[in-house]
This record gives C-alpha cells, sequence and structure tokens, in this order.
C-alpha cells in the first residue's frame, strides 16, 4: 500500500473513530466543518486536502509552475537583448514545460499561481528576486546570458529531482520526469555555446562531475 493510500484509510477510521460520536451528539449543526476536517485526514506533514494530494505535493506544483514560467521569462528576455536563438528555442520549450504542470495543477483542481501573470510576475517571492537576479546577470552581455542559462537548467535538475522524491502520484511523476531530461537537453546546448564561444564553465548547482557527465551524454534523465 503506498503511502498517500494508507493515510486515506487512516483518515477514513478516524473520522468514523473520532467525528461520528460528535455528529450524532450535535445532530446536524456544524456538520459542513467536521466533514472538511475528516476529509482533510490530518496526518503531520502529509495531510491530505480534497484534492488527494497533501500540501507538500501541491506546494512542489505551485512551486515548479512558476519556476518553469521563470525559465521562459528568463530566456525570452534575453532574446529580445541579445538575438541568440538558443534564448528563443529554449524559451519555446519551457512554454511546453510550464503548460505541462499547469495541466497537473488543473487535474488536481489547484490554483495557478501564475495565472494573468506578464513575463517577469511571479506570485512567489523567492522566485521574482531570483528572476530580477538573473536578468541583471544576463543582460551584461552574450556570454553572461549563457551562464545565466546554464545556472537555470543545472537548479533545475536539482529542484525537479526534489519534488520528485516528494510524490507517489503516477501523472505528476511523469510531467516532472520529461521537466528533467528537458533540463538535461538545456543544459547540453548552453554548454556548446559557451564552448563554441571559448567558455568552460563551472557548475554552480550540481558537482562538476554530474555536469560533465550530463554534457557528455553519459548520464541518463531517467536512471
Amino acid at each position: 500500500m503506498d503511502r498517500k493510500h494508507f493515510i486515506r484509510g487512516m483518515s477514513a477510521m478516524l473520522g468514523a473513530v473520532v467525528f461520528g460520536p460528535v455528529l450524532t451528539a450535535c445532530g446536524s449543526g456544524g456538520d459542513d466543518s467536521l466533514n472538511t476536517i475528516a476529509e482533510a485526514g490530518v496526518t503531520g506533514d502529509t495531510t491530505l486536502t480534497s484534492t488527494g494530494l497533501d500540501e507538500i505535493e501541491i506546494a512542489g506544483l505551485k512551486f515548479m509552475r512558476e519556476e518553469e514560467k521563470l525559465a521562459h521569462d528568463v530566456y525570452a528576455t534575453l532574446f529580445n537583448t541579445w538575438g541568440a536563438e538558443i534564448f528563443s528555442n529554449i524559451a519555446a520549450s519551457e512554454t511546453a514545460h510550464t503548460e505541462a504542470v499547469l495541466g497537473q495543477i488543473e487535474l488536481y483542481g489547484i490554483e495557478d499561481p501564475a495565472e494573468g501573470n506578464p513575463v517577469g510576475v511571479f506570485e512567489d517571492p523567492y522566485l521574482q528576486a531570483l528572476y530580477d537576479k538573473l536578468i541583471a546577470m544576463g543582460s551584461v552581455s552574450l556570454i553572461e546570458g549563457l551562464k545565466v542559462g546554464a545556472l537555470i537548467e543545472e537548479t533545475d535538475i536539482v529542484d525537479i529531482r526534489e519534488k520528485m522524491e516528494d510524490t507517489d502520484e503516477a501523472s505528476i511523476l511523469q510531467v516532472y520526469q520529461n521537466l528533467l531530461c528537458g533540463s538535461y537537453e538545456h543544459l547540453q546546448a548552453f554548454d556548446k555555446a559557451l564552448r563554441a564561444n571559448g567558455v568552460s564553465y563551472q557548475s554552480q548547482v550540481i558537482t562538476q562531475e554530474e555536469w560533465d557527465a550530463i554534457v557528455a551524454g553519459t548520464a541518463s534523465c531517467t536512471a
């Protein structure tokens, strides 16, 4: 039995044992609030919400929705700044990525944190500050812009892996897996562009050994 099925089962048991007598004693008064509590299934850090996901999974989807939007927005802005096609090409891919996460958000009935937000605007204050910093860094020169792209992709790799550890939902895991493989490809593209400009990029987030394996094509995104 997987983690959430166990939690759902325990929630149902607790609802029957704990809330049943209360409902019997109180009649119909307050049923809605008690039912909401029972449906949530309070179980510490893995509390299930009405979506069937716990709060960590929901937060993960919201974060990845905006992080993929951040990648798109940075690349679209840097393309307008430097005119290098690598930015426009990968920005298009990032559009598909953030839309894929949106599909999961809609599937589970979660509020979309990116709804209606234009380029460069984010609900998450950390991502807002990060976007502003990355744009400042990437606006110095084309080389610095390419380095920003590399930094985004290696950061994405770490974040996606962390979010994959936080869920056992097959549809979410599949989307995250696709995002991870996409980040591998984007990282390779930025490394190639940097090398073409005489720059050997030193990894900032993942280990240099892992960076070298990814750009050499010897590291599998599905391993």
